[in-house]
């Protein structure tokens, strides 16, 4: 059962990946360059696509066109064959502060449903890419849910992770009551998501939030050398490993092992998985096809 309901939840993934793409080959097709990220790619091999969020003056809060730029972004690093792995960062002072509250504020119930608002985030989650998160400052409200929806949390020194909603009288949208439990534990997420009171960088890594932490001027690079490590392995191969974790959280135990026992047999009908083999016993470095 798990190992179906992974599949469709890939095939899902894939259609609406497809469906971005088409609006964003349809958006870079009118001139217009992107408005509220960077996007480029990094790494002696350029294999690493690096998107920089860019409203310094909001401290980069999530409006709605800055999170449709993202999903368009990593829909066409998703289909660039050289790419193997995505960084998202911001900048030194706030990887960003949270949702664009002046944006929010007119909203009633019915716009949220009839917006979808929310749903701009799925290229993140849907990329079968690995995507990294480097965060520095201010990771706040839907910042920090924007990070937690990465596989990996890098995280500079001064940074700041934290789910303030609840002073603004409104709760986490994003997925913040529920990743934040799955990650930190439910006792810290509660004292952070009832509180509203950030945890530093150093107590995020302690509870398991963040993988490392680098000096602020070090982020960045350290993130882009990441993300070179997991594109030198093979993108198919990233991509089930990338699945299989991702089942560990929406299954049971016994479900998610028998989908990572098939997912492995899988695996030997790739041809990646020759070649690693083959290459290990001939004692070379693998020459990976993705194939």
């Amino acid at each position: 059962m798990a190992l179906v309901s992974g599949v469709s939840k890939l095939l899902l993934g894939r259609a609406q990946s497809l469906s971005r793409l088409g609006a964003a080959v349809k958006y870079a097709s009118t001139g217009s360059n992107y408005e509220f990220i960077i996007a480029e790619t990094k790494g002696e091999k350029k294999n690493v696509g690096l998107i920089t969020l860019n409203r310094p003056k909001a401290l980069n809060a999530l409006c709605y066109k800055l999170l449709k730029e993202i999903g368009y972004a990593i829909d066409d690093f998703e289909s660039d064959d050289r790419i193997g792995a995505v960084v998202i960062t911001g900048s030194e002072k706030a990887f960003a502060a949270g949702g664009d509250i002046k944006e929010m504020l007119p909203n009633t119930f019915s716009t949220f449903v009839k917006g979808k608002y929310v749903s701009n985030w799925d290229a993140i989650t849907s990329c079968s890419k690995p995507v990294i998160a480097a965060v520095n400052g201010f990771v706040l409200g839907g910042g920090c849910e924007l990070a937690m929806m990465c596989d990996i949390i890098y995280a500079g020194d001064k940074a700041k992770f934290g789910q303030p909603e609840i002073a603004i009288g409104t709760i986490p949208g994003g997925g913040g009551t529920q990743r934040l439990p799955r990650y930190i534990g439910k006792s810290k997420a509660m004292e952070m998501i009832l509180t509203g009171v950030p945890i530093t960088a150093q107590e995020a890594e302690k509870a398991g939030l963040v993988s490392k932490v680098f000096p602020a001027d070090q982020l960045v690079s350290e993130a882009v050398k990441l993300g070179e490590k997991i594109s030198s392995h093979s993108q198919i191969i990233a991509a089930l490993c990338k699945e299989s974790v991702n089942t560990a959280y929406e299954t049971s135990l016994q479900e998610g092992l028998h989908f990572e026992q098939r997912t492995f047999h899988a695996t030997f009908a790739t041809e990646d998985q020759k070649e690693g083999m083959t290459a290990f016993i001939e004692k070379r470095p693998p020459n990976f096809s993705n194939n």
